[in-house]
């Protein structure tokens, strides 16, 4: 799909609702499905029953078999995070997709989804903290609300505003009171001294048993390959507006070593944590990554 930053601002919805139905077709259920599920109570296995729901730890403790029963909810909750700092600002080569586009993109694309399923969203922005965070609801004003505030976003002229997405994590999981499915786009470019704090937020929303999905953003070109012509430049730091004059020859190794050492980290500790990670390179359309996404998580549940 062909979009330009002005095409997207003016037209978010209907753009997101077009990359959407492009990919409904071929999702045979609802891809979240079986996600908001309570635990009930125990009782006890019997023969035929699917291993899966086997409660191993009791088993463990009385040398019985116990199977967990669960409730199922009539509808998700979820929650769209997008980091809005100026390093989201940071575009692909030809200037026709910044990773704020992206993101804004793909959660609009995510609420005609959730939309569509009868589910709740809500919808959450920050940079150096916690900006906006809206209730979780399913009405359709409320759908088009939260569009119009990602519109808004698209609009915005970039500030130098810094990352501190641990901060605004941790916010959330205070005020997101129930259960639900965490959806973060950001390119996790926090300060190198907060990654352990960012880690630890990204734990505080697993320990209060949010489901939490991961967009890593990043431009292969020039942000993770350090791909320059050999020649002097200026580099200048989107969120500080610190500025360096070198020949890319110079960093390049050490570059491309510490960035490939970030985004390992990011990978492990997701893992770690369970959390469900989705590189993202701006180079992929948003509705291929939407839909190769959505089709895996379709064929797990």
């Amino acid at each position: 799909m062909n979009i330009t930053q002005h095409t997207l601002a003016d037209s978010l919805e209907l753009i997101a609702r077009q990359v959407v139905e492009g990919f409904i077709i071929g999702l045979h259920k609802s891809p979240f499905h079986g996600f908001s599920v309570e635990f009930a109570e125990h009782r006890l296995y019997n023969q035929g029953d699917a291993l899966r729901h086997i409660d191993w730890k009791v088993y463990g403790r009385t040398d019985k078999l116990f199977v967990k029963k669960y409730e199922e909810e009539t509808n998700l909750r979820c929650c769209l995070v997008v980091d809005t700092s100026a390093s989201m600002h940071f575009a692909t080569q030809d200037g026709r997709m910044r990773k704020i586009d992206f993101a804004c993109l793909a959660a609009a694309g995510l609420i005609q989804l959730l939309k569509r399923q009868l589910d709740a969203s809500a919808l959450a922005l920050f940079d150096s903290e916690l900006k906006y965070l809206s209730e979780c609801r399913s009405s359709h004003t409320h759908y088009r609300m939260l569009t119009h505030e990602l519109e808004k976003q698209l609009k915005a002229e970039p500030k130098q505003t810094a990352t501190n997405a641990a901060k605004a994590l941790h916010d959330i999981a205070e005020q997101m009171h129930r259960r639900s499915l965490i959806v973060v786009f950001s390119d996790m470019m926090d300060d190198a001294e907060h990654a352990d704090e960012l880690f630890a937020a990204l734990q505080h929303l697993k320990y209060n048993k949010h489901e939490v999905i991961l967009f890593h953003i990043m431009e292969g070109g020039r942000e993770v390959a350090f791909d320059f012509d050999n020649r002097p430049y200026e580099f200048v730091d989107m969120e500080t507006g610190e500025r360096l004059k070198l020949q890319p020859n110079q960093v390049k190794d050490v570059y491309i070593n510490k960035m490939e050492a970030f985004r390992k980290e990011i990978e492990n500790k997701c893992h770690q944590y369970h959390i469900d990670m989705v590189p993202v390179d701006l180079s992929q359309p948003v509705e291929q990554v939407l839909y190769s996404f959505l089709l895996k998580r379709n064929k797990m549940l």
